[in-house]
């Protein structure tokens, strides 16, 4: 016969009293002991312990259908399935709370109403004790409370019951260990702590704390995993009705406070822990639906800015917009118009919705809180000197650079004359005041003001202070905006070194300047070495900041731009419509960062060869531009640039020259004639003067401009080398060989050994002296084309090679010309491999020299093999590979081969169509070179009616910075968008 024994250990306080009650061991039979507790001594020899879970929500709601449906109740099955999870799915709550539905005419809705008022005690929405369910004596709160009594004598004595008071306003479904261990919380367990007359004398101690939590949990009060630290305990809900339900209106209160001040005490001030960050900011808002009137006493407590700030900093703006929304309108409620916390909480908000993409409505809401700090606090308050530094910052952003400048000027006066211009404030004006008048036009000055600035900072706070870091950060970016990319890379390189070792690997002033330091590495012309820069600094923000974070999707933005400019052209344009469907799900259709992104995206579908669908995504998005930033915003503006740009490359030149003279226009009615967009615009505009023919006119207008920009600019400016370089083009289309050379070597003479362009310019500052007939100088150019890239940079040394091998081809030696390019290329193979742009030109040129020096076949050959190599690498449809199948056609009649010439012509004729269109220069020039070739006249398609010639033009990208509200006193942050293309200049 099989026994069974039943045992009930809940009523007893102690395992003590279960010794000999126990029935022994027995093969035939088995005993079940119920209890909550956990403790050690219930397992052993042929014990096991069984732990019963709470209901899962099906089960909770098919429980509670089956009770009310045996009493003729019939209620909602969505209802019942809140109402289970209102009651935790605890069985004991359920059976009661089935008890009172069916015992009472309250419907279900009325029922979850009764429990959610806080003015209704939990044992008022259960039945009474005589009339509970299933032959219980005690209700759920009853029993619950009888728990909580015991728990209170376990060791350490007396302090279960105010932790578990902590506990009962915070999230249940988990409390970061740390919220209960610190000062605050510790004052309350000692302040609060239960006597009794066993109890034993014991300091309220963080380990004090810890072993209050594992009696919890040996009681079965709480869930206590010291493994998972965010969410080390988790508590039920209606143990948390309970304990509040015991507390007097003045205690809740102070309990409120007490438990804001642990959780802002354990909120680290850098958020390097996204999902602790997520926990804390979780009991943050259980706390303040709990009570948040007390967190108004006497005004805002921190915890709520921490939130708020919390939401923003997680790149969830939406949501910073909306808890500030909430704070102002309690603000205006509690504490009036004029308080100075409703001022504060408003600038926060107003900051938010600038970071959300509205800086015109930021600038607009900032202006008005100037005068409003101004007169409830007075104009020499530090917080009415701090919100006119973020309303200048707002007026930038919203595209008037020039008034941010005018206004940060005033600023500065002000805070020289109320506390010295080496005060933290007056410093960090000054750090934007340079900043913006970048911005606006003046390089060169904010260069100089912010070497001026590093200085001071230095000498006033130590070459460590983050102050004299974020100067050098703003220096080093400035000096690349002047024209030094090398320079701005180098002095990133350097304060990437002191902030690693003052900062840490994980700060974020770390982490932008190892952004910067591979963007201007890029920009400097090494974008293979920048690409895996951005790909580790990604990996590192995803593990810290999460993917959503702004500072992620810009790193990706930048890798994506590397990776096009490294020579993968299709692989960018994925990363960027990846980066699109999650900038528009992160912050908006209408955001700046979004614009931003579909600007880069169309930039790079035009370089992969879709110039027709890049003008037509720009012009979508110039309307979206003007509908949301305004006709005279700096996005507005790049956009109508690269859109000019790529209505040529399309072959619409009549577009983009009225799309250039607007850029014009705005430029000088916003900017005025001596701002960089300007002198960039006429330099564009120019060069679409000398393409449509007029190439004398187009030398007078760059003459005119190589002035000014020599004025405003100087002659190290990348955009006066710019207009150098242009007009060196246009005085040798105009028939001036000595003028182009004379201008080329005006550009040289400014060009370090380092730059890039350098070697170029030298090559076609010999060709042009060879053209006006000056053979000495065209030798010495040619001897210094190795020199210039004697270096340790094996691509600049590559390209060094590839300059002489060239010079060698135009000296006369076709043959030594193909040699060295046949090396070059195997180099070039073993280096950065196929696809990579200096493989493909270097392939390109072995097979016109191994052509030109009478190896029609070889250059075939070679061709066929480069015509692969580039449908790999840049698409079929790319210019670069319809350029080279038309070379291709060319080497084949060469070659003699007059069936397949005309065959590869015809493919390429229908490949430009397809892709160009019929008009487009290219095309046109196609059909132009197809009676040369052979074909005869019946296999021609109909040709098209004559077009015009199109323009060339340059494009200035697309580079904002990402939008940061500004505490006071803090100082502009200087991480960038990577622009998606550089600025063209004209081909040698």
């Amino acid at each position: 016969m099989i026994e069974h024994v039943h045992v009930y250990a809940d009523t007893w306080p102690h395992q003590i009293d279960l010794r000999g009650l126990r029935p022994p061991y027995s093969p035939r039979g088995r005993t079940l002991i119920t209890t909550r507790r956990r403790d050690a001594t219930l397992t052993g020899h042929h014990c096991r312990l069984v732990g019963v879970e709470l209901f899962t929500p099906d089960e909770a709601t098919a429980y509670l259908s089956e009770v009310l449906t045996a009493h003729d109740r019939h209620e909602p099955h969505e209802q019942l399935r809140a109402l289970a999870a209102d009651l935790g799915r605890l069985p004991l709550a359920l059976s009661q709370a089935a008890a009172f539905l069916a015992d009472t005419d309250l419907s279900c809705v009325a029922y979850r109403q009764l429990l959610a008022d806080r003015t209704t005690s939990l044992a008022q929405a259960l039945p009474e004790a005589g009339v509970l369910p299933d032959d219980q004596t005690t209700t759920a709160a009853a029993a619950w409370s009888l728990s909580i009594d015991r728990a209170d004598r376990v060791r350490p004595a007396g302090f279960a019951r105010p932790m578990l008071e902590l506990l009962s306003l915070l999230d249940p479904n988990g409390i970061p260990e740390t919220v209960l261990t610190n000062q605050p919380a510790l004052d309350h367990l000692a302040a609060r702590r239960t006597h009794h007359h066993d109890l034993v004398d014991a300091q309220a101690t963080a380990e004090t704390a810890t072993a209050t939590l594992r009696a919890l949990r040996r009681l079965s009060l709480i869930d206590y995993t010291p493994d998972t630290p965010h969410e080390t305990v988790r508590i039920h809900q209606l143990i948390q009705r309970t304990l509040r339900d015991t507390l007097a209106p003045d205690q809740r209160s102070h309990l409120t406070v007490t438990a804001a001040d642990a959780l802002t005490a354990a909120w680290p001030d850098l958020e390097r822990d996204r999902e602790l960050a997520q926990t804390l900011r979780a009991n943050a808002d259980a706390l303040a639906h709990q009570a948040e009137d007390a967190l108004w006493q006497p005004g805002a407590h921190p915890l709520l800015h921490r939130t708020g700030r919390s939401l923003g900093e997680a790149g969830q703006i939406k949501a910073a917009i909306t808890h500030y929304e909430r704070l102002a309108s309690n603000a205006h409620q509690r504490l009036g118009w004029d308080d100075s916390e409703f001022l504060i909480i408003r600038q926060n908000l107003a900051g938010w919705k600038g970071v959300a993409g509205d800086a015109a409505g930021a600038a607009a809401a900032f202006i008005q809180l100037v005068q409003e700090f101004t007169r409830a606090l007075g104009p020499g308050h530090p917080d009415t000197l701090a919100v006119r530094e973020n309303c200048a910052y707002w007026r930038g952003k919203a595209g008037d650079a020039a008034g941010a400048a005018a206004a940060l000027e005033a600023l500065l006066e002000d805070y020289s004359r109320l506390a010295g211009t080496d005060h933290p404030g007056a410093l960090s004006v000054r750090q934007q005041l340079a900043f913006w008048r970048g911005m606006a036009g003046d390089v060169t000055g904010a260069v100089k003001a912010l070497t001026k600035l590093v200085d001071d900072s230095v000498d006033a706070f130590g070459a460590d202070h983050p102050n004299s870091l974020s100067a050098r950060h703003s220096l080093a970016g400035r000096q690349g905006e002047a024209g030094d990319a090398v320079g701005a890379a180098n002095a990133f390189a350097e304060l990437l070194d002191d902030c690693l070792r003052v900062l840490g690997p994980d700060h974020p002033t770390t982490l932008a300047t190892r952004n910067n330091l591979a963007q201007w590495k890029c920009t400097a012309g090494d974008n293979v070495g920048a690409a895996p820069d951005f790909a580790v600094l990604l990996q590192d923000q995803l593990r810290l900041l999460g993917p959503d974070d702004p500072a992620t999707l810009l790193t990706r933005n930048n890798l994506a731009a590397a990776r096009g400019q490294s020579g993968d052209v299709l692989g960018a344009i994925e990363d960027f419509e990846a980066l699109l469907e999650d900038r528009v799900r992160v912050l908006g259709h209408d955001h700046p960062d979004t614009l931003t992104t579909r600007h880069n995206l169309a930039s790079w579908r035009g370089e992969s060869g879709d110039p027709a669908g890049a003008a037509a995504e720009l012009t979508e998005l110039l309307t979206t531009c003007h509908e949301v930033l305004g006709p005279d915003h700096p996005h507005t503006l790049s956009t109508r640039q690269n859109l000019a740009y790529y209505q040529r490359e399309a072959g619409d030149a009549v577009a983009a020259f009225t799309t250039w003279t607007a850029v014009l226009q705005n430029c000088l009615r916003v900017r005025g004639p001596d701002h960089p967009d300007t002198l960039t615009a006429r330099n564009n505009l120019a060069q679409c003067q000398g393409e449509a023919g007029d190439g004398a006119g187009a030398t007078e207008a760059l003459e005119a401009l190589m002035k000014d920009c020599l004025r405003v600019l100087g002659t190290d400016h990348a955009e006066t080398m710019a207009a150098w370089n242009a007009l060196g083009w246009w005085r040798a289309q105009a028939g001036d060989a000595a003028g182009a050379a004379a201008a080329y070597e005006g550009l040289l003479r400014v060009l370090g050994p380092e730059d890039p362009d350098t070697r170029t310019t030298r090559a076609n500052l010999a060709y042009w002296q060879d053209k006006a007939r000056d053979p000495a100088d065209t030798a010495a150019q040619a001897s210094s084309l190795g020199a210039t890239g004697a270096h340790t940079d094996p691509l600049n040394m590559l390209a060094a090679r590839a300059d002489l091998a060239q010079q060698q081809g135009l000296a006369g030696d076709p043959a030594g010309a193909a040699a060295a390019f046949m090396q070059l290329w195997e180099d070039y193979l073993g280096t950065v491999g196929p696809g990579h742009p200096g493989t493909l030109t270097a392939q390109a040129k072995l097979a016109y020299w191994r052509g030109t020096a009478g190896d029609a076949a070889g250059a075939t050959a070679i061709q066929q093999r480069l015509l692969e190599d580039c449908r790999r690498a840049l698409g079929a449809d790319h210019p670069d590979t319809l350029t080279t199948r038309g070379v291709l056609a060319h080497w084949q009649r060469e070659a003699g081969d007059h069936t397949g010439a005309p065959r590869t012509l015809e493919d390429l004729l229908t490949a430009r169509i397809r892709a160009l269109g019929p008009y487009h220069p290219d095309t046109l020039a196609t059909w132009a070179s197809w009676p040369s070739l052979g074909a005869r006249l019946e296999t021609c398609p109909a040709r098209p009616p004559p077009w015009k010639d199109c323009w060339t033009d340059a494009s200035t990208p697309w580079a904002p910075t990402t939008a940061t509200l500004l505490p006071p006193g803090a100082t502009l942050p200087t991480g960038k968008a990577w622009p998606a293309t550089q600025p063209a200049r004209p081909p040698p």
